[in-house]
């Protein structure tokens, strides 16, 4: 019974100390009390972010604003096209019997390029020939016989009339025969032939492509809204992916005075030149067309930009701090962009940390300091480290510290 007396008791004492815990832990500390193990409060005037008020500068790089000439151009994309360029075909059907050209290589203009079997055709020149001999015969025999009154005037005119039919004949056969030697009918380089020796070939058959590359034709095109800014004579570069690094010049040569209604575009052809034949016709080519000079700009990396809606904004880096000036942007290049107004040349904006930027705050440039400090390899500390003050020596009876010695 005592036993049984005990353990209530126990029972009850743990529900009674388990009640008084949760109501302690529901009211909380008394107000001012420290919590064990909790953090001391910062003392006032303690500014967030740094020690005595200050406010950590945020790293960025920084790129200055420079003038440089920056003419007023369209950027487009176009298509290389020979200069000539022509399908060799042969007028009248025959055998090939020769094949006079290297496949790639160049040929000038009147240049033997195909030759076919000609056999028929001199065998109807020989016999046209022959008839023309008679018919002229024929014809000063009746001249003669007119003169004596010995024929009639109809007579003499039928003989001339066969010796012109006869002179017609041979004129035909003749050019017959000089089509079946086919030349090349402008200088340029040959393309690869379809065709063999042997082959009989119909008339209008395609033999090999010939192309005149120097100079190069350039077709592209413009929305019509630049359709008064182009005009016959003007510059253009044009530069090319499979050629990097390599600029062309050349000159508007005619604009198309028809408007493309699907696209609502001009078509623009310009001409390049290509003495030394590294362009090719069919290459992709973009084409920057000068329409104008206004001298110089300022211009910024594309990186400084900052967009907002449809705004535009830059920071400036101003005493140490972070200034956002909105700006107006003019025409843009390869990884740069003209800027209208909002900044000066010479100011310096930022061009990378943009991200954890707000107006006013301090910045520290990252690409004119020191490289940032890293521990190398062996383990030795860093020289931030080596730099920083030592701590005092921790008083005696400190947790983890020894007491220092007399």
């Amino acid at each position: 019974m005592n036993r049984y007396a005990a353990g209530v008791a126990a029972v009850l004492a743990v529900a009674v100390a388990a009640g008084v815990g949760y109501w302690a832990g529901k009211r909380g500390p008394a107000a001012g009390a420290p919590v064990a193990g909790a953090a001391a409060p910062a003392p006032q005037g303690a500014a967030k972010g740094g020690p005595g008020g200050g406010q950590q500068a945020a790293p960025v790089e920084v790129a200055k604003v420079v003038a440089e000439p920056m003419p007023q151009a369209i950027t487009t994309v176009g298509s290389l096209r020979s200069d000539e360029s022509v399908t060799i075909r042969p007028e009248v059907a025959g055998r090939i019997a020769a094949i006079a050209f290297t496949e790639g290589q160049r040929v000038t203009r009147g240049e033997v390029l195909v030759r076919l079997d000609a056999t028929i055709n001199e065998a109807e020149v020989q016999q046209a020939r022959a008839n023309l001999k008679l018919a002229r015969s024929k014809y000063e025999r009746a001249v003669d016989l007119a003169k004596s009154n010995f024929i009639s005037g109809q007579a003499r005119d039928e003989a001339e009339n066969n010796l012109r039919v006869a002179e017609a004949a041979l004129a035909v056969v003749e050019a017959r025969l000089a089509k079946t030697t086919i030349r090349a009918p402008f200088s340029g380089i040959i393309g690869l032939r379809g065709v063999s020796v042997g082959d009989y070939v119909k008339e209008g058959a395609d033999l090999v492509n010939l192309e005149a590359i120097d100079p190069l034709k350039v077709d592209f095109r413009l929305p019509e809204v630049h359709m008064r800014e182009v005009k016959s004579g003007l510059p253009l570069v044009v530069t090319l992916d499979a050629l990097p690094g390599k600029t062309f010049d050349g000159r508007v040569l005619a604009v198309n005075p028809l408007v493309d209604a699907a696209g609502r575009s001009i078509v623009v052809r310009a001409q390049v030149k290509n003495s030394d034949a590294s362009l090719r016709p069919g290459m992709f080519a973009r084409v920057r067309l000068i329409t104008g000079d206004t001298g110089e700009a300022l211009v910024v990396p594309e990186q400084a930009l900052v967009p907002q809606g449809t705004d535009q904004f830059v920071f400036r880096v101003v005493d140490g701090k972070a200034v956002r000036a909105k700006v107006e942007l003019g025409q843009r290049r390869t990884g740069k962009v003209e800027i209208r107004s909002g900044v000066a040349a010479g100011d310096l904006v930022v061009t990378a940390g943009q991200v954890r930027l707000r107006d006013g705050v301090p910045v520290a440039i990252a690409n004119r300091a020191s490289p940032p400090l890293v521990a190398p390899n062996d383990g030795t500390p860093p020289p931030a480290a080596a730099a920083a003050p030592e701590k005092a020596a921790a008083p005696a009876g400190a947790k983890g510290g020894a007491a220092p010695r007399s």
